[in-house]
């Protein structure tokens, strides 16, 4: 499938940008550097457990540039495609490199969490993240709506994930540090679910099979390139009561809020997705 075909309007996703920027100020942005009092990190009053956790994520979140490579491969901003796709394209820019800075800042953060309170060397580190840094990161999707049903559905679990570990350990550093990155994940669920709403509202029925197709062969971020992922993420899983398929729900209430009147294939799409987060 062609996806210069298939995306919205440039004008629809120009007001989902325009609004998440317009909830996103710089002078709300926050820094590593100054946000927390490094000093008082300390890895000592978490559970093994709990410093796992914190190991595993900086691995997942550290690997920045191969997510937002997928975005600049998929959604074009040269000559490789036409104008029109252009136009929509450096729209979607101004949101992607906004979400990559973001998304590098939490990398920073928990990589400055482990070398100062304790959990890591900051070189063995450096050479630790770049062993599943290097490695490729792909979304093989053929449909865009696919590209933010997956980020919708990921970066809730991720921000349901940072609440319940926040909720859980003793360390007021990392705790901090956790909410900040709860709260720029919901943010960017929100555009998320936002473009994935525009897609329901241009495009109907023909969203349905590829957000089936999402949904049926999910995956969260390096699960098929990580070593050991499933061991690792079941352990850390354990630790602060986390199932990703929660995140299906939200997903769910999208199309909820979307669609006035239903169809009988998104009836169908809603059955499937239930049962999903069910079976799981």
């Amino acid at each position: 499938m062609d996806i210069e075909s298939t995306l919205i309007p440039v004008e629809e996703v120009a007001e989902a940008v325009d609004g998440f920027l317009a909830a996103s100020p710089a002078a709300r942005a926050w820094d590593v550097e100054t946000a927390f009092d490094w000093s008082r990190a300390d890895a000592g009053r978490l559970t093994e457990g709990q410093r796992s956790a914190v190991q595993f994520v900086t691995l997942i979140e550290d690997h920045l540039p191969g997510y937002f490579e997928v975005y600049h491969r998929y959604f074009p901003v040269d000559d490789s495609v036409s104008r029109e796709a252009f136009v929509h394209n450096r729209e979607l820019y101004h949101f992607t490199v906004r979400w990559a800075l973001e998304e590098d800042t939490h990398a920073r953060a928990l990589t400055r969490y482990q070398e100062h309170s304790g959990i890591a060397e900051r070189s063995s580190l450096r050479s630790e993240l770049a062993i599943e840094g290097q490695k490729p990161f792909d979304l093989p999707y053929d449909h865009p709506v696919q590209f933010f049903a997956y980020a919708l559905v990921q970066e809730k679990a991720t921000q349901m994930y940072y609440q319940h570990l926040r909720d859980v350990v003793d360390d007021p550093v990392l705790a901090s540090v956790l909410a900040r990155l709860s709260r720029d994940e919901a943010r960017h669920f929100s555009f998320m679910a936002d473009v994935v709403g525009r897609y329901l509202r241009v495009h109907g029925d023909a969203t349905v099979e590829p957000i089936r197709d999402v949904i049926a062969n999910f995956r969260m971020p390096l699960a098929d390139t990580m070593r050991g992922y499933w061991r690792w993420a079941l352990k850390i899983a354990d630790v602060a009561s986390y199932d990703h398929t929660e995140a299906y729900e939200h997903l769910i209430k999208v199309i909820d809020r979307t669609v006035d009147t239903r169809t009988d294939r998104l009836d169908e799409l809603v059955r499937f997705i239930e049962e999903c987060h069910t079976l799981a």
